[in-house]
């Protein structure tokens, strides 16, 4: 076997690997912060935001 062939697929630097850990961080971030908003909205208006007619 030839151990140096390169390896398959796409191979990131460490800048991009950097810039994507970044990216995830902040749309992980964005994500949470809507989920406690719309949680915060859900507590103001009450139970009866539950209980309406169909």
């Amino acid at each position: 076997m030839d151990d140096n062939r390169k390896p398959d697929g796409i191979v990131l630097t460490e800048a991009q690997k950097r810039s994507r850990r970044h990216r995830s961080i902040a749309i992980a971030l964005a994500l949470g912060v809507l989920v406690v908003l719309f949680f915060a909205v859900t507590m103001v208006k009450g139970p009866g935001v539950l209980v309406r007619p169909m």
